[in-house]
């Protein structure tokens, strides 16, 4: 759990950066409707969250550097019985005040009366434009408000900048709160995968080993931190199949795609294995040279590293696994030089992670690549996908998909795979999956 302390450390943070004639606007994220009268699982805002801690909708962030007595103002929703009695409790302004740690608060419904005021007199705003149409609108009505009521001598904004440019590369380093956090979503992501390889056999559906993840996260507290990918066989060869509904074949490799929600913080793990529980020697070959690449990547993920490294180290080694096995014909070096290794292998080796999935964060900074440092946190991923209807390579590689994925912390020394808890090797994931617990799921 990240301590009000922390937030009220980043919020000075934000402002220090912002500036004192600047003032920062967030809101907090609406609520969507899933269909009818039926809304979506409520999730707070990112950004939001990691300035204030609130859980709650219909609220507003405004931070306001240099001001005199509260820098650090919300607006919410007030208590209210009745509502709460179908909706759940609500901290309401002074819940909001003592539980966050903010200066002051305000019921949501007087921000026109208020916000214009605090408005007044700051030459930039700080906003995250085109996020949310029907707010971007609310904000512009507020500054031509302060225009309106004070007329010639009105001091509104004459500056409006992306929050992203300040707030965004904040997010990128991780707190050991954050850190520890992310540990704990990653252990819970493990136990899903886990169960998940115990549980699958030949004739269960996708869906079925999908529950398996399910209930793990769950149990543990925990939300899928994106829809989980669960392909059998050609499906694993489809980047971000989703349908899960298809029944596994005995023979067919299972490729699992799916992480984990603790507190916001997010966890992301792939792995690939036998439905039968054992590997076919075509099956082992591919493998071997996708967990030879994340292990390439994996030891690049040191600082003072580009950005780029891991992913040029994950290239170098499949390009030369697939002009080994010939599903290349050519040297590593031209496979490389020409890209037709990205036949097989199309998508960069990693992202960013933190409270989003696809975390906040430069990949490049002038122009070059990002050098790596202690706090941040990412994924390795490399793969290797040949489709069904590739007529160009043998027979027996066609419809073989694998990624392996694992999160990894930049320290100031050897990186910490945060899901090392996961069967990865050959070795491991079958003797997993004959362990006796597969038999009684």
């Amino acid at each position: 759990m990240i301590a009000v302390r922390e937030f009220a450390r980043r919020r000075r943070q934000l402002m220090r950066l912002a500036g004192n004639d600047a003032i920062v606007i967030v809101p907090a994220a609406p609520e969507r409707i899933r269909n009818n009268d039926a809304p979506y699982p409520y999730r707070q805002d990112s950004d939001f969250h990691y300035l204030s801690g609130f859980p709650e909708p219909d609220a507003v962030l405004a931070l306001l550097p240099g001001r005199v007595p509260a820098e650090t103002i919300l607006f919410c929703r007030e208590r209210d019985p009745q509502r709460e009695a179908w909706d759940g409790p609500r901290l309401g302004p002074d819940g909001a005040v003592e539980s966050c740690g903010l200066d002051d608060a305000f019921p949501i419904e007087d921000i026109d009366d208020i916000l214009p005021g605090l408005i007044e007199g700051r030459s930039r705003v700080y906003y995250h434009f085109g996020r949310d149409s029907e707010f971007d609108l609310k904000l512009i009505g507020w500054i031509k408000r302060v225009q309106t009521l004070r007329g010639p001598l009105a001091r509104a904004p004459h500056e409006f900048v992306a929050l992203s440019h300040l707030l965004h590369d904040l997010r990128l380093y991780k707190s050991k709160d954050e850190i520890a956090l992310m540990r704990q979503a990653a252990t819970i992501a493990a136990e899903g995968h886990r169960r998940a390889m115990r549980a699958t056999r030949p004739g269960l559906f996708e869906h079925q080993v999908e529950a398996e993840l399910i209930h793990a996260f769950r149990s543990a507290g925990a939300v899928p931190s994106y829809e989980p990918i669960v392909g059998g066989g050609v499906n694993a060869c489809v980047l971000h199949y989703r349908a899960n509904n298809a029944r596994l074949r005995d023979g067919d490799l299972l490729l699992i795609d799916a992480g984990a929600e603790y507190d916001c913080y997010a966890s992301d793990i792939t792995r690939t294995f036998p439905v039968n529980g054992r590997f076919s020697a075509d099956q082992r070959a591919l493998y071997e040279v996708v967990l030879a690449a994340q292990d390439a990547a994996i030891a690049q993920a040191r600082p003072g590293k580009p950005w780029t490294a891991p992913h040029d180290a994950a290239v170098a080694v499949i390009a030369r696994g697939l002009c080994e096995l010939g599903l290349l014909r050519q040297s590593p070096e031209a496979a490389i030089a020409s890209g037709s290794y990205k036949r097989f292998f199309p998508h960069k080796t990693g992202h960013w992670l933190g409270l989003d999935v696809h975390d906040v964060g430069d990949y490049r900074v002038d122009g070059e690549p990002r050098e790596l440092e202690p706090g941040m946190v990412m994924t390795v991923e490399p793969g290797i996908y040949v489709p069904a209807d590739t007529p160009d390579v043998e027979a027996r590689w066609r419809g073989i998909g694998i990624r392996i994925e694992d999160d990894i912390a930049v320290t100031r020394g050897a990186p910490e795979i945060l899901t090392f808890g996961v069967p990865r090797t050959v070795a491991e994931i079958e003797a997993h999956m004959g362990a006796p617990a597969r038999a009684g799921l």
